[in-house]
C-alpha cells in the first residue's frame, strides 16, 4: 500500500512517503513558516522524487490533533481535499502519537505540545500504546499525575517545561523532539479509514476567542452557545 503521511498541527512540518510500511521518502521541517504555503510544495516535490504519481497513493494518513489550531486545519483540509479528490482512503493519528512513537525510551513516553500559559496537550504511551486519552491540562497535573511511574520519558515541546521536571521528576527523562510523519504512516496502515466529509481535527480545546465570548455571555451549555451565537 503506498501511503502519503502528514503532520504540520506544530511548528515542525513532517510528510512522508510509505511503500508496504517501508519508509521511500520523508521530509521534516522545523522552521517558523506558514504550512500554508510548504505542504503541498513538499507532497508534490516528494512524490516526483520517488517517481510517483499522485493516482499512485492508495491512502492519506494524517495528524488530526490536538496541536495549533491553524497548522491542524491546513493539513486536515489538504488531506481531505486529495482523498476526496483521488477516491482514496482517509486515517487520522493523534498528533501526540506522532512525538511518542519516535522516542525509542522504555517505560512511560509523555509527549507534549505547548498550549500557552502553563498548559500542555499531552499524552501517556507505553510500548506505543495510548495509557490514557490525550488531554489538555496543566502542566502540574501532568506531573502529578505520572509521579508514580518507575521509569518516565518527556518528549515533544519540553524546553519551557524543563525546570519544572527537573524540579519534581529529577529522575525523568527528558528529549525535546520532533513528529515522525513515517510513524504516523505505520500507524495509520493498520487503522479503518474513516468518512471524508465527517473527518475533522481532534482540538481538544476551545479557541481563546469562543472561551472569552463563552464567559462574558455565561453561556450554560454548547447547545445554548450554539443557539446565541
Amino acid at each position: 500500500m503506498k501511503i502519503l503521511a502528514m503532520d504540520s498541527s506544530s511548528q515542525a512540518l513532517a510528510v512522508a512517503l510509505l511503500d508496504e510500511g517501508r519508509l521511500v521518502a520523508e521530509l521534516t521541517l522545523n522552521i517558523k513558516k506558514n504550512h500554508s504555503t510548504s505542504l503541498m510544495p513538499t507532497v508534490d516535490f516528494l512524490v516526483a522524487s520517488v517517481g510517483w504519481k499522485p493516482a499512485d497513493l492508495e491512502r492519506i494518513v494524517v495528524a488530526q490533533g490536538p496541536g495549533s489550531y491553524t497548522g491542524l486545519r491546513v493539513a486536515v483540509a489538504t488531506a481531505k481535499t486529495l482523498a476526496y479528490a483521488l477516491k482514496i482512503d482517509l486515517v487520522g493519528v493523534s498528533s501526540l502519537y506522532a512525538l511518542a512513537a519516535a522516542c525509542p525510551a522504555t517505560g512511560l513516553v509523555v509527549p507534549l505540545m505547548d498550549a500557552r500559559r502553563n498548559h500542555v496537550y499531552a499524552g501517556f504511551y507505553e510500548k506505543g500504546q495510548a495509557q490514557a486519552p490525550d488531554a489538555h491540562m496543566a502542566f502540574p497535573e501532568v506531573l502529578e499525575k505520572v509521579a508514580s511511574a518507575q521509569k518516565v520519558t518527556f518528549v515533544g515541546e519540553v524546553a519551557a517545561f524543563r525546570s519544572q521536571i527537573e524540579e519534581a521528576l529529577p529522575q525523568a527523562e527528558i528529549c525535546e523532539s520532533l513528529p515522525s510523519a513515517f510513524e504516523i504512516g505505520k500507524l495509520g496502515q493498520q487503522l479503518p479509514a474513516v468518512p471524508v466529509h465527517a473527518f475533522v481535527p481532534h482540538y481538544l480545546k476551545r479557541v481563546e476567542a469562543e472561551e472569552n465570548w463563552l464567559k462574558q455571555n455565561e453561556a450554560g451549555s454548547e447547545a445554548d452557545y450554539i443557539k446565541r451565537v
